[in-house]
């Protein structure tokens, strides 16, 4: 019987789902078609929840086949050199690999076809501090339309101890797919800080080295390619949460690192080769102020990487410490150089920001002098316009200009600072 306006309400208020009503304790939400209990709503949560997270499986592969223009390994390269400088050899390396990827993706049936199984080549970049590994990474992960993961190597344990799992790796690319899991299996992954997890000692230990030759033992599997159960929410705060198989056949890993110090490993095998006449001539040959360029997989073996991880990284490539012209053009020229930065900081508050020659002398000069690289530029400059960005927002002129005297003055003024003690 319906209810008129203002009328007593001759019909108790029930959940349209479960038909609980009010006088058994149910909170509920009403709406013009009915009300819906809370109990009901949280069920109807969790059960989204859990189709979202599912794996399904989607026309993803056939779209970018059908949508996707291939870039050749020269176009990458062309790309690349808009925001980073130097580095021409990991450029080159880091173009071929994605292009091969790409081309894996867009020709998986042709192989299947021919018989032919083609077979992913992983990288490895190594590299002072400083000297662009992980822009690199960013910069590729902007040209790129599939699934791209930044992530880091220092956080990652054993399985059964305090960190993060190995399979964590997974649940960025995951994430950055929208849970396509068809869609990640296509990602490229890059695993910074490889370095980082270096087994501590080759001594047998009565204790486990369990974020060091323990995870690169968990890696070997999914670098390899297998099919890997990723937590889809993160490793072990959600410990109920449904495993999503992701097979990482066809994901790209790359890898970067410092390794501090390998150097020595690399002269030490260069000098035990050079027996009997002719030493002189032969040390003539090798570069010693670069003996990154000379790096070999039994360097990255005595350095602490296990030779299982070392063989599924066949591309080893390396990046040249900068060098003064190198920091002046990374201050000035590419898309996103630091001076344009600032520059347009100022500019939003309506002041044009100029900046004398040799001020950026100054700058480049004291990033050399203290072996600070690419990231030491913005400490430097930091140090010197921050007072500035402090009054010029309030001040009446529109334009603010920074002269070599000052720069001095602020830089000398910080010489306790931590960047100056290094």
């Amino acid at each position: 019987m319906a209810v008129k306006n203002g009328g007593p309400k001759d019909k108790e208020r029930r959940c349209i789902f479960c038909s609980r009503g009010e006088k058994d304790g149910a909170l509920l939400l009403g709406g013009d078609l009915g009300c819906i209990c809370s109990e009901c709503v949280e069920r109807v949560h969790e059960y989204l929840k859990e189709v979202k997270l599912s794996p399904v499986k989607s026309n993803y592969g056939e779209k970018v086949k059908e949508d996707f223009k291939l870039l050749t390994p020269k176009e990458i390269h062309k790309y690349l050199n808009q925001y980073v400088i130097g580095q021409e050899e990991a450029k080159k390396f880091l173009s071929v690999a994605v292009y091969n990827h790409y081309k894996r993706i867009l020709y998986k049936g042709q192989e299947e076809k021919n018989d032919l199984d083609i077979e992913k080549s992983n990288v490895l970049m190594v590299g002072p501090t400083g000297t662009g590994k992980t822009l690199l990474a960013r910069t590729i992960a902007k040209m790129l339309h599939l699934p791209f993961a930044i992530v880091d190597a220092t956080v990652l344990t054993e399985a059964g101890y305090v960190g993060e799992d190995v399979e964590s790796i997974l649940t960025r690319l995951l994430q950055d797919a929208d849970y396509d899991v068809e869609k990640a299996q296509m990602g490229i992954v890059f695993i910074d800080e490889i370095d980082k997890i270096a087994r501590k000692s080759d001594n047998p230990s009565i204790t486990r080295d369990v974020s060091g030759e323990g995870v690169q033992q968990a890696m070997l599997k999914i670098l390899e390619g297998n099919i890997v159960n990723v937590p889809p929410q993160g490793g072990r705060k959600h410990p109920e949460q449904k495993m999503i198989a992701v097979d990482t056949t066809n994901i790209l890993f790359i890898c970067g690192g410092a390794f501090e110090g390998i150097e020595k490993k690399i002269a030490q095998r260069l000098n035990t080769k050079v027996v009997g006449y002719g030493v002189q001539e032969r040390l003539k040959v090798v570069d010693k102020k670069e003996l990154l360029k000379y790096i070999a997989p039994q360097d990255l073996r005595s350095y602490g990487l296990i030779p299982e991880l070392i063989g599924r990284l066949p591309v080893v490539t390396y990046l040249h410490p900068l060098d003064r012209e190198a920091l002046m053009n990374i201050l000035t020229e590419p898309k996103n150089a630091l001076i344009k930065q600032y520059k347009e900081i100022f500019k939003m508050d309506g002041i044009e920001l100029k900046i004398e020659e040799k001020v950026l002398d100054l700058i480049v000069d004291t990033a050399v002098k203290y072996n600070l690289g690419a990231r030491g530029l913005r400490s430097i400059c930091e140090a010197i316009m921050m007072d500035a960005m402090y009054a010029a927002p309030s001040m009446k002129n529109k334009e603010f200009e920074i002269t070599l005297p000052y720069a001095e003055e602020k830089i000398s003024s910080l010489t306790g600072s931590m960047f100056l003690k290094i």
